[in-house]
């Protein structure tokens, strides 16, 4: 199947030579482009955008019962617990796992939450300023220790509330084991959030039943990584959870009464999403879903591992080439690397200038995991200090998605390896048009 016919068309860029070529985005991980679908299914939604919070007209009821059809589809994509699960519309996943940082804080008890050397940003800083946080270690080839998690538990003897894991990470493509992850934290009478932003647009989900040991209590992803755009982020959770207590955004939709002196808070999940619902966002993701289903994840899942063992056979064979990852046998689609001599932001700009190919470079949001991928490999390290300093160290990557083709992995190894030949010309070039 060619995925290529379910995305938008792009337009052509136009080099700094002047010559317009076919973009190439490796830079997935980010944001990915739009499903044909999807951009249809918002062009004919918009002939009944409207308000949905209240209206009697049979336009409003239409779009609400599509809102709230959405959630149906995204509990049915993860396979969560219908009787039990409920689904939280949030601007971000970043908003999303904020949300569940707030939700959770029970002010009283001294809680732990244990994350990973390995995590976003945002699934560190939301944690960091409520709770006792520690961090799971990796090993030096990035890969999350389960000894470690196991130890930390043990260490803090009934204290850890939540275990809160990305279930890919953004750096290395590495797929955490969350179900045993979830065993582990369950034995220990903690609960698991799994961060899905990397791991629902590449890899079947399964939030497990909830009397099972494998069973994930939250799961949150956003839209942006899986064809949908206009933003929309998806916190999932036992609705016991949110029945209770005040959420810490308040007004319009979260309340079914409010007097001088009382309020009467709605039921969840209107009672979490306080004011005007990103109704588009929702809408678009709802039918990036449908699309993603009828393809079928298992086959994105084949269709993106080729791509992986593809890229990785080839630029094993490119000197002083350096790759983060050992093998496509334990992620998804991204490959961080980096070139001997040629700084990381210099890199990524001469594939973007030379090819139009998108790349990402730096720390990207994962400091303290980059880092300890770079200190595992010293020699790597040198690739910043070969007469030319980097603002700061980091790696290219490189992100596959389903639409992605080996014919344009073909023209960025052609690059590079025109690159291998001449990296003093090319680094010159870049570096003196750099300002």
């Amino acid at each position: 199947m060619d995925y290529r016919n379910f995305i938008l068309e792009r337009k052509a860029i136009q080099l700094k030579n002047g010559n317009l070529i076919p973009e190439i985005n490796f830079d997935n991980a980010s944001t990915t482009p739009v499903f044909n679908t999807v951009m249809d299914k918002i062009n004919d939604f918009m002939h009944i955008y409207c308000c949905i919070d209240g209206g009697q007209s049979q336009r409003e009821k239409d779009a609400m019962h599509l809102f709230e059809e959405a959630r149906t589809g995204i509990l049915n994509f993860v396979k969560g617990d219908k009787n039990k699960d409920v689904v939280i519309f949030m601007k971000n996943a970043t908003e999303a796992i904020n949300k569940l940082s707030y939700r959770l804080l029970e002010p009283e008890r001294k809680d732990v939450v244990l994350t990973t050397e390995m995590e976003h940003y945002s699934n560190i800083l939301p944690w960091r300023e409520k709770y006792t946080v520690d961090y799971i270690a990796v090993d030096n080839q990035g890969k999350l220790s389960l000894e470690d998690l196991e130890t930390k538990l043990l260490k803090y003897n009934g204290a850890v509330k939540l275990v809160t894991v990305c279930g890919v990470s953004n750096i290395t493509g590495y797929i955490n084991p969350i179900y045993k992850i979830a065993e582990i934290a369950h034995k220990y009478k903690a609960q698991i959030h799994v961060d899905g932003a990397q791991y629902i647009p590449h890899l079947p989900v399964d939030m497990k039943p909830s009397d099972s040991a494998q069973h994930i209590d939250y799961f949150t992803f956003s839209s942006h990584k899986m064809y949908a755009p206009f933003g929309a982020g998806i916190l999932i959770g036992p609705r016991a959870l949110f029945e209770k207590g005040i959420p810490e955004y308040t007004g319009d939709r979260a309340v079914k009464y409010m007097s001088f002196d009382s309020v009467i808070w709605a039921d969840p999940p209107l009672k979490e999403e306080a004011g005007t619902p990103n109704i588009i966002g929702v809408i678009a993701l709802a039918e990036a879903i449908k699309t993603l289903t009828e393809l079928g994840m298992e086959n994105v899942q084949k269709y993106e591992s080729e791509l992986l063992q593809y890229a990785l056979q080839r630029l094993r064979q490119i000197q002083d080439l350096h790759l983060y990852i050992d093998s496509a046998a334990f992620g998804i689609g991204i490959i961080p690397f980096n070139f001997k001599g040629i700084p990381h932001y210099i890199l990524s700009r001469i594939l973007a200038d030379e090819a139009g190919i998108i790349t990402r470079n730096g720390e990207m949001n994962a400091t303290v995991y980059v880092n300890k991928l770079l200190t595992a490999y010293p020699d790597a390290t040198q690739n910043y200090i070969a007469g030319i300093t980097s603002p700061s160290p980091g790696v290219v990557r490189t992100s596959f998605a389903l639409y992605n083709t080996k014919e344009e992995i073909d023209v960025f190894i052609g690059l590079l390896l025109k690159i291998s030949k001449d990296k003093k010309l090319y680094v010159e070039k870049y570096k003196s048009s750099q300002n």
